[in-house]
């Protein structure tokens, strides 16, 4: 009788390998090609939060910027990253040729940067569009003006659009050295205005919101002591986004008139401004100010009567598992910071205003 004939041993345990195993390698390859593929220090783009579907974001996102972005500066030109040498004449190997045909495929294809370009944010609901050779406050600004001017909605998942301007480590004095040159555009002397700051932190829990605010506050005053807070109609909006261990900053413009930048509420019809000023001082003359988060609570009566700067719930970011309290810290004169009312907040991030 025959022996039966024994297979080799396989090196493992001997199962198959999963599609988990070859996730890293195919990710790596895609990085080579097309610059940061996760949020980082050192970035300039757009945050965008959304509705519960992060690929239909992209989608929207792509096709809303590319056509503003070709409206402002153009048709896009692609910019090859470290084109592939070509090599001598002569070159007979097989195997270098080989390399040499390769590369140059990669150069043609791969290696081209785009204007925009998705990265993975590292948090639920928040898409980050990296940006080359554009002002993303400028671009942004833009879309909203022109959606609060023509009513037309033309996003269905999309919520909040925030320009990011600069990117550093979520780390408080990495944060104060970067500010310092960061700002000085807006408040550096003779450069001056009236301001407040918004604070979201995501997936992070070492920093500390009301010291992060003083000290960007801080910085704000140095620069010049004519800067002045308003919570009302403030010239700028410093903004503020943490996402793990990366933090996003932007100072915009019209924070208030195109609803804390959210692309589904700018294109409702606005009420009288006069008379929501009017409203918004009142409730600042008690030296606190009550400021949405991402999503307030349906059923918060009060909330909705006592607050007329709170965005209507229905289009901002979904409610999640875990809820966290939202404080508006008020800080007039260099005076000590005051913790305002609270507001249920349905994820784990947190916003301020600083007044």
């Amino acid at each position: 009788m025959a022996t039966p004939v024994q297979q080799p041993p396989q090196s493992g345990s001997g199962k198959r390998k999963g599609k988990a195993h070859y996730v890293p390698a195919k990710r790596a390859r895609r990085c080579d090609g097309g610059g940061p593929r996760q949020l980082e220090p050192g970035l300039q783009g757009i945050l965008i939060t959304c509705n519960m579907n992060e690929r239909r974001c992209v989608e929207e996102a792509y096709s809303l910027l590319n056509e503003y972005g070709e409206d402002m500066y153009g048709p896009e030109k692609f910019t090859d990253k470290d084109q592939q040498p070509s090599g001598s004449e002569g070159e007979d190997d097989v195997e270098a040729a080989l390399k040499k045909e390769v590369g140059d495929i990669k150069a043609s294809t791969e290696m081209r940067l785009r204007r925009f370009q998705s990265v993975e944010s590292g948090a639920n609901n928040v898409v980050f569009i990296r940006t080359l050779g554009i002002e993303p406050e400028k671009l942004v600004h833009h879309i909203l003006q022109d959606m609060y001017k023509t009513k037309k909605k033309k996003t269905r998942v999309i919520l909040r659009m925030l320009p990011i301007s600069g990117t550093c480590k979520a780390f408080l004095e990495d944060m104060k050295k970067y500010a310092e040159t960061f700002l000085e555009p807006w408040f550096k002397a003779p450069n001056k205005g009236t301001f407040q700051i918004v604070y979201k932190s995501r997936n992070n829990s070492h920093l500390n919101r009301e010291e992060v605010i003083k000290e960007l506050a801080g910085i704000v005053g140095s620069l010049n002591t004519e800067n002045k807070v308003d919570l009302t109609n403030p010239q700028y909006t410093v903004v503020v986004e943490i996402i793990k261990a990366v933090c996003c900053l932007s100072v915009v413009k019209d924070y208030m008139l195109f609803r804390k930048y959210n692309l589904q509420e700018v294109v409702k019809s606005a009420k009288d401004p006069s008379q929501l000023n009017s409203k918004q001082t009142a409730q600042a003359g008690n030296g606190a100010k009550l400021e949405s988060g991402d999503k307030s609570d349906q059923n918060d009566s009060a909330e909705g009567t006592n607050n007329p700067q709170v965005v209507p719930e229905n289009s901002e970011e979904p409610e999640q598992t875990k809820p966290i309290s939202e404080t508006e810290v008020v800080n007039e004169g260099g005076a000590k910071p005051e913790l305002g009312s609270q507001v249920t907040e349905g994820s784990e991030s947190s916003e301020n205003g600083l007044s």
